[in-house]
């Protein structure tokens, strides 16, 4: 039996319980790593502290499709290993903030996927926790937003007991069906 049988056998509180243990424990963890990391469906983003004075020429960064070694040069790295998912390297930059922080950008090759964890052998977080900000319709891809749009049409058509772009549709094609056969009877018809 696996672990998400087991939760959905739990009680409310049991659950509420388990789920405030694994944020404390998700938390200590993403403490104790040598970065802090934050993602929306498009990018993460990495900040690691380095020593104050730190200028670019002092470190050693190295961006691949889905690697990320991150260091000062002569010393050991502060992170290094294999990305949690690829991404687009032209499209992935870093930057160094006022001589004391690094801050990496990568933008994600997979828009509709959280990432568990930056490197796979760091621990992983519970994507299915996360609380993603609102976006706006304009951030979507232009199919996703056509879907989005006609679900907020057949929402609101229902809501005040209208026919669904469906319907609206379905209905088009009869009335036409009926002005090319005007010889056939559609009183006693039921379409649905």
């Amino acid at each position: 039996m696996s672990s998400n049988d087991d939760y959905d056998k739990l009680t409310k509180e049991e659950r509420e319980a388990r789920d405030k243990a694994d944020a404390e424990r998700e938390a200590v963890e993403q403490a104790a790593l040598p970065y802090k990391w934050k993602q929306e469906l498009g990018e993460v983003d990495i900040t690691i502290p380095v020593p104050k004075g730190t200028r670019a020429r002092d470190l050693a960064v190295v961006i691949q499709k889905k690697k990320l070694s991150i260091g000062l040069k002569g010393k050991d790295k502060i992170m290094e290993g294999e990305l949690c998912k690829e991404i687009k390297l032209e499209e992935s930059t870093w930057t160094l903030e006022d001589q004391e922080s690094l801050l990496i950008h990568l933008e994600k090759l997979n828009k509709q996927q959280w990432w568990e964890n930056v490197l796979t052998h760091h621990p992983q977080i519970n994507t299915r926790k996360i609380q993603p900000e609102n976006s706006k319709l304009s951030d979507l891809d232009g199919e996703t937003r056509g879907m989005v749009e006609k679900m907020m049409f057949d929402n609101q058509q229902k809501q005040m007991g209208k026919p669904t772009s469906d319907e609206m549709k379905k209905m088009e094609a009869l009335k036409k069906f009926q002005a090319a056969h005007p010889e056939l009877d559609f009183s006693n018809a039921k379409i649905s």
